[in-house]
């Protein structure tokens, strides 16, 4: 979990929204393994954090409808210019620690490199109590190296970046501004290692599928019961 404040991560993103140019990255690769286990039949999705809204605006195109929530403002004012067109998101300034998440509201909750500034436990809990039954969670977040084989994807991914990066935007590099930025938003933070994920999911996720991907990120996939396991002993 990172250790900086509410206040010190909606500045950082602010600063990135203004100098956000809609390009490839490292959360981008993955929305397509996101967006192919969102529900046939997803009537209402929520995404916490969102963003400059790329995933959201994808979201929209299988959902009835979506409402987006982000911290920082700017991100909000991105998000919402980028598509105005589209009448099923509602994009929403909140903070996910204070906003009051509905119960069994949604079909479907996603939530991309968000978890690792807030409580796990705390976000998780929230979510799913939020999902209504059938309904599908989606977590992609950052991960930390454990033992010698993560080292080793690490080492791998350093490559791979770059050649995808330089086929999707036709640099090795992002600009200087924006390196620098995130390199900023990135003293003091922590993540989780795949142990700790999985150790989370245990207990609060039981038969999550927890997978880690070779850029630097894992993924939790969960369907929520369709029947309650104290419902399901009832049943003859």
């Amino acid at each position: 979990m990172s250790v900086r404040t509410v206040q010190q991560v909606r500045a950082d993103f602010d600063r990135l929204a203004r100098l956000h140019d809609d390009g490839w990255d490292h959360n981008r690769h993955h929305h397509a393994f996101l967006l192919a286990r969102v529900p046939r039949s997803c009537r209402e999705a929520l995404e916490i954090g969102c963003g400059a809204g790329a995933f959201s605006h994808a979201l929209a195109s299988c959902s009835e409808r979506v409402l987006a929530l982000d911290l920082s403002p700017e991100m909000i004012r991105v998000a919402q210019a980028r598509a105005p067109q589209r009448a099923n998101i509602e994009f929403q300034l909140a903070d996910a620690t204070t906003w009051p998440f509905p119960s069994e509201r949604f079909d479907c909750i996603a939530s991309i490199a968000t978890l690792h500034h807030l409580d796990p436990w705390m976000l998780l809990t929230r979510m799913r109590d939020a999902l209504r039954p059938g309904g599908v969670l989606l977590i992609l977040d950052l991960v930390s190296n454990e033992g010698p084989l993560d080292r080793a994807r690490s080492a791998l991914a350093v490559a791979v970046s770059g050649v995808l990066r330089l086929v999707r935007t036709g640099r090795l590099r992002d600009p200087k501004q924006v390196r620098e930025a995130w390199e900023e938003h990135g003293r003091g933070e922590t993540y989780l290692r795949i142990s700790e994920v999985r150790e989370i999911c245990r207990e609060l996720l039981p038969g999550s599928q927890v997978r880690r991907h070779l850029l630097w990120r894992y993924s939790i996939v969960w369907r929520k019961p369709s029947v309650k396991p104290e419902e399901g002993r009832n049943v003859r």
